[in-house]
């Protein structure tokens, strides 16, 4: 009969599965003078370092507008030409300049302000001497005799300077509807006894001649109910006829 030999000194333990075996490299590592894996190209170069968050891109400095700066102080100061123009220019000039463009604006709207407050005051002190044709009272001197139909104002004047007409009488027509274009002139034939109580002379002098203001139909619906009398004096005296 044979006899085994004896078993020799146990060996190291196995690995676990799935561990490489001793001397060998472990998975995903490279081995000697291999690049390592997932890494086949050198790493890129470093990014250049950042722009001061506190820097901001260059932009142009604005230009003063002058154009529109003159403009707006003539205009505040009631230079209308002068403002007006230099705040076109001024408008004109603001996309150019980067500025102005608001001041340009109110130059024009001042200017153009001053011109329409300057035309209301013209007109009001040309038509200062001029009244409702209702308006007028005895002794009342006219600048002029209307020559309208229909006539709404009349200038008066001092009797001192030449003047064409003088108010003697005012009759006042009794209410209710309108009588009638008839009716109304037939008050012509009162102003003549009128006359001559204001004026007894008048009635002997060839220059003074009568005209007569009636209501028409659309002002007595307004209340106008005066018949004026008037004595025209050709040609323009000084001075009063009363007398």
């Amino acid at each position: 009969m044979t006899v085994p030999p004896p078993p020799g000194p146990p060996g190291p333990p196995e690995p676990p599965y799935g561990q490489p075996q001793w001397g060998q490299p472990q998975y995903g590592q490279p081995g000697p003078g291999q690049p390592a894996y997932g890494h086949p190209y050198p790493p890129p170069p470093p990014l250049p370092y950042p722009d001061d968050p506190g820097q901001h891109p260059y932009t142009p400095a604005r230009r003063t507008n002058w154009w529109a700066v003159v403009g707006l102080i003539f205009g505040a100061i009631g230079g209308v030409v002068v403002g007006f123009v230099c705040g076109v220019v001024g408008l004109i000039k603001a996309k150019e300049y980067g500025s102005g463009r608001n001041m340009a604006l109110g130059a024009i709207v001042l200017s153009a302000l001053w011109t329409v407050g300057l035309l209301i005051f013209v007109v009001a002190v040309v038509n200062s001497d001029r009244v409702t044709a209702t308006d007028v009272e005895v002794g009342d001197c006219l600048a002029e005799i209307p020559d309208g139909e229909r006539v709404l104002t009349v200038k008066t004047i001092s009797c001192d300077e030449p003047h064409a007409g003088e108010v003697f009488a005012v009759l006042t027509m009794p209410g209710g509807d309108f009588p009638g274009q008839e009716v109304v002139e037939a008050y012509h034939e009162r102003c003549s006894p009128e006359l001559v109580s204001y004026s007894p002379q008048s009635m002997f002098d060839d220059s003074v001649q009568l005209y007569v203001l009636y209501p028409t139909r659309e002002t007595w619906d307004n209340g106008d109910r005066a018949v004026t009398c008037i004595a025209t004096l050709d040609p323009p005296r000084t001075g009063s006829i009363r007398g």
